[in-house]
């Protein structure tokens, strides 16, 4: 391989191929930056609503004036609809019967749970709650018109607005009449050439050139691309390019699956579960990392059920001495955390009932290993390969670092949030998310993951107008008095080593009995404990 890429008369069709491609972009990207208008900056907006039986809602991005609920009594002779409590409707919290709360109103979603796109443990986490704010924030204007009548069984009697929850819906009521849930498709033209840039960059360097300098900065390159294709991933994930749940799944099991490696249908069975029950003990993947890294020390305090891997979590001896010394394992982990979720990606592929594009993903995290062990084997010593692989995969281990900070040292909880005011939706959210401080010249690096409080509140709302956003939310928090946390990159880091460290210090401290430590339901049975 490496022969074709370094032919002997000097300069290959292949290496004049990759120069042309990142001369073309480069010179592209430059021309979008200095004349395109800032992404986002063109959006329409629309007249005020002054109806109260009128709401904004989003369908494909495109802000749409409609009725606030749909079913109900049709007309004269037709029955009421029966009359519930919130209590009432807590009552039916199983998978075998299971309700919701949506604008005031139950619906029975019990036959809908294994069929709903973004799995069934959202649903789940949400059983018997009132899910107002966090289903308006992932679901399209047509779900309200054509899917959730056909489940509705009644109205709730009892619902009370507290009034920050009012000024956050009227945040989002102000986003869509702005037009800001539109994705400005430009800006991801520009990100397509700078992605290409950069892919055509790593190759260059990685096979066109013979130094071992330039192959491990063919590496870094590498690493980098994998961070910014990153971010397209999540827009994807979360349907917030096209808006079309199809169409971005589609475009990330291909696209994404084959230069990234990594599983969109694993990301969004894990990512999905992790924004409803963000930080969550029981509940929320993102923090479930025992027997190697630990949060709070509530993740070793006593054997808890993992709702998500469906298997007891508890301290023991190897957990004991790995989570002792985490603070000193986090950044060499980060470093090398790609390799999990290719284990994660494959898992899910070969174990999961159900999957969205389960042949496509499979063939093309065929297609990223191929491409990668055929980069890496074309170094010309083994060490140069392995420098190669570790090299790329440690810079791209930048994103897992950004990922996790926004979330690790904030509060966590156990059970189960959503219950009354002080734990709905928004103030989750807010209590245990972070933006990270960050000057506009540098939005790109951070791939929309500095805005984790906006993104958390209006998920589908694109990267490129989370700016906005944070505007608005900002004054909600500061009238209300909601700590709205957003140190620079550098201070969350110092925060999330002080919260892996004191949780190291308790890890240490925990001895056989206590903390979980050789705890288990199976020993007491065992030893007929009690």
């Amino acid at each position: 391989v490496a022969a074709a890429w370094q032919a002997a008369d000097g300069e290959p069709t292949s290496a004049r191929t990759l120069q042309w491609t990142m001369g073309a972009t480069a010179t592209a990207l430059v021309a979008q930056l200095l004349f395109s208008k800032t992404s986002g900056s063109e959006s329409v907006e629309h007249e005020e609503n002054k109806d109260e039986s009128l709401t904004w809602r989003e369908e494909e991005g495109k802000s749409k004036l409609v009725p606030w609920r749909h079913g109900g009594p049709a007309g004269k002779g037709s029955e009421p609809l029966k009359r519930y409590t919130k209590a009432q409707v807590a009552e039916h919290k199983t998978r075998d019967d299971l309700w919701i709360i949506v604008d005031e109103r139950a619906y029975d979603v019990t036959r809908f749970l294994d069929k709903h796109p973004g799995g069934s443990l959202p649903i789940e986490n949400m059983a018997g709650k009132d899910c107002t704010d966090v289903f308006a924030n992932y679901h399209a204007a047509r779900v309200y018109k054509h899917m959730l009548p056909a489940y509705l069984v009644g109205e709730v009697t009892d619902v009370t607005v507290a009034e920050h929850v009012k000024d956050f819906r009227a945040v989002r009521q102000e986003l869509l009449r702005r037009g800001l849930f539109e994705t400005d498709m430009q800006f991801y033209v520009k990100m397509g050439t700078w992605l290409v840039s950069l892919f055509s960059l790593a190759i260059w360097l990685s096979l066109c050139c013979s130094s071992l300098q330039s192959h491990l900065c063919g590496a870094l390159v590498m690493g980098i691309f994998w961070q910014q294709l990153a971010g397209v991933g999540h827009d994807c994930g979360h349907s917030g390019i096209s808006h079309n749940f199809r169409s971005d799944h589609l475009f990330g099991s291909t696209v994404g699956n084959a230069f990234m490696g990594i599983s969109t249908g694993w990301w969004k069975s894990n990512h999905n579960t992790h924004h409803v029950v963000c930080n969550s003990i029981e509940h929320d993947p993102d923090i479930q990392h025992m027997p190697i890294l630990a949060v709070s020390p509530k993740v070793f305090k006593e054997p808890f059920w993992s709702t998500y891997y469906t298997k007891w979590v508890s301290m023991d001896a190897a957990a004991r001495f790995l989570v002792s010394h985490q603070h000193f394992l986090f950044y060499p982990l980060m470093m090398v955390a790609r390799f999990n979720l290719y284990a994660q990606s494959w898992i899910m592929i070969l174990t999961a009932k159900q999957m969205h594009y389960r042949k496509t993903e499979a063939l093309c995290l065929i297609i990223f290993a191929s491409w990668v062990i055929t980069v890496a084997l074309s170094m010309p010593t083994w060490f140069q390969s392995v420098a190669w692989v570790l090299t790329s995969h440690a810079m791209g281990g930048l994103l897992h670092v950004q990922i996790v900070i926004s979330h690790w040292s904030m509060p966590t909880y156990s059970g189960h949030a959503y219950n009354d005011d002080e734990d709905e939706w928004f103030i989750t959210q807010m209590k245990t998310t972070m933006n990270v401080d960050t000057p506009r010249l540098l939005d790109w690096v951070h791939i929309g993951l500095q805005f984790q409080i906006e993104h958390h509140l209006f998920p589908r709302l694109p990267r490129h107008n989370l700016r906005a956003a944070r505007d608005l939310v900002r004054e909600v928090c500061k009238k209300h008095g909601i700590h709205y946390h957003e140190p620079g990159f550098f201070q969350a880091n110092v925060e999330i080593m002080q919260t892996l460290y004191r949780t190291a210090m308790d890890a240490r401290a925990a001895k056989k009995g206590t903390s979980g430590f050789y705890h288990s339901a199976l020993w007491e049975g065992m030893t007929l404990h009690g």
